[in-house]
């Protein structure tokens, strides 16, 4: 335990840090490396995270690729410049409608792409509107915590929904019935968080004459009109692919990769451009970290996880469920949310009460918004904006994120109640 805790720690250690330019694939990459080597894994061990995590990252790569096309005919950019036009100038409304934009943008391109395409996209408009920094900050940590926790209704919205489902045997529609309810529930808890924590800092009026017309920021009217069409025959695939227990990956990936010729033919997009920038280093991220943690397993700590759930289960059901989400909310604002919602799917994996599975998804979206490096999505966010001058610190991202956490995650999980 010590071994695969130390070789953990270092790997985290050197996410966060990044030194010399280290991106984070090539860290977690060089973490499972190590554990191969020391032996708290082994190969076998790797081809079982393999198994587990294929269909996420598979899945993930053609979200993100979809949402990189998009983004290029100005099909986001639309969205926000309507949304700020919507609020008529009232900073109160714009906020709400930013963050309901979020939600939006989360559900349907996962955490990662709201975090990856939207954040600048919102950064742009805001400076346009000549927002002071603070309240930048503001939407902007605002927009953060909402990428996560409104990665809940879909399979694919989050890449610990598509790991848990798969774990489970869980269908599209059967994961879609369970969690409508706490996605619901959680949009609402945390725009109402967040406006009472921030409202002080919202602005009364924004003058939205300074932005562009919506439709002057599109490049392709044609493509954007079927772009909307595309995404609702893509939503009726994963019903259909449900029905035949076909994994998400396909309908992802291939939706992406689809539409990513569409746009290549009507000269709206570089396809081999679009795949050459992709986030790459994610999937590496992913397949490293989730290898790196497996050794935890192998230590035994998927055997203390179940002992605990076990005690709290014999405290009755919403003992179970909110002790089972704030586990999963602490371990993965401390170890991150990707190798933590594998840890524990193998810990509930013999738990009889399949609704700790879900409390388990709900603890791994909405807790590691605690830490700065609770989630990729997080890390992802941190270093847009850095790259876009924008720095927030440890502490304050911190002190933000455990304000704003705990409670709309405990209204959350009492819808499982």
């Amino acid at each position: 335990m010590i071994t695969a805790g130390f070789v953990f720690l270092v790997t985290l250690f050197f996410v966060i840090w990044q030194p010399k330019g280290l991106q984070i694939g090539t860290i977690a990459i060089a973490g499972a490396i190590v554990s191969l080597a020391i032996g708290t894994v082994s190969f076998n061990d790797v081809l079982t995270v393999t198994d587990i995590v294929w269909d996420a990252t598979l899945a993930f790569i053609g979200i993100i690729i979809l949402s990189m096309v998009l983004d290029e005919i100005g099909f986001f950019e639309w969205c926000a410049i309507k949304m700020a036009k919507l609020s008529r100038g009232n900073g109160h409304l714009m906020f709400v409608y930013a963050l309901l934009l979020g939600s939006f943008v989360s559900a349907l391109f996962a955490n990662d792409g709201a975090a990856l395409i939207l954040t600048p996209i919102l950064l742009a408009k805001m400076r346009i509107l000549q927002l002071n920094f603070k309240t930048i900050v503001v939407f902007l940590l605002a927009g953060g915590f909402i990428s996560d926790s409104a990665s809940l209704p879909f399979v694919f919205s989050n890449l610990t929904n598509i790991v848990t489902a798969n774990y489970f045997d869980i269908g599209f529609v059967t994961y879609l019935q369970m969690m409508f309810l706490p996605f619901i529930i959680s949009v609402i808890a945390s725009i109402v968080v967040l406006w009472l924590i921030l409202r002080k800092d919202i602005p009364k009026q924004v003058d939205i004459n300074l932005l562009k017309n919506p439709d002057e920021v599109l490049k392709n009217k044609t493509l954007f009109r079927f772009s909307w069409v595309f995404l609702a025959l893509l939503l009726a695939g994963y019903f259909i692919g449900d029905r035949y227990d076909l994994p998400v990956s396909l309908f992802a990936l291939g939706g992406g990769f689809i539409f990513l010729m569409i746009a290549s033919y009507a000269k709206s997009a570089k396809a081999w451009l679009t795949i050459k920038t992709a986030p790459w280093q994610v999937v590496w991220f992913s397949i490293g970290l989730y290898i790196v943690v497996y050794g935890l397993k192998n230590a035994g700590l998927t055997d203390y996880l179940t002992a605990i759930v076990n005690e709290l289960a014999q405290r009755g059901d919403t003992a179970a469920i909110i002790g089972t989400g704030f586990l999963s909310a602490i371990l993965s604002a401390v170890m991150n949310n990707m190798p933590t919602v594998m840890i524990m799917d193998i810990a509930l994996q013999d738990i009889p009460d399949k609704t700790l599975a879900y409390a388990n998804i709900i603890g791994c979206n909405l807790g590691p918004k605690m830490t700065p490096f609770g989630s990729l999505a997080t890390l992802l966010w941190l270093h847009v904006l850095s790259k876009k001058g924008v720095k927030i610190g440890f502490w304050q991202y911190t002190k933000f994120g455990l304000m704003v956490t705990p409670p709309v995650l405990l209204i959350v999980l009492l819808t499982l109640v």
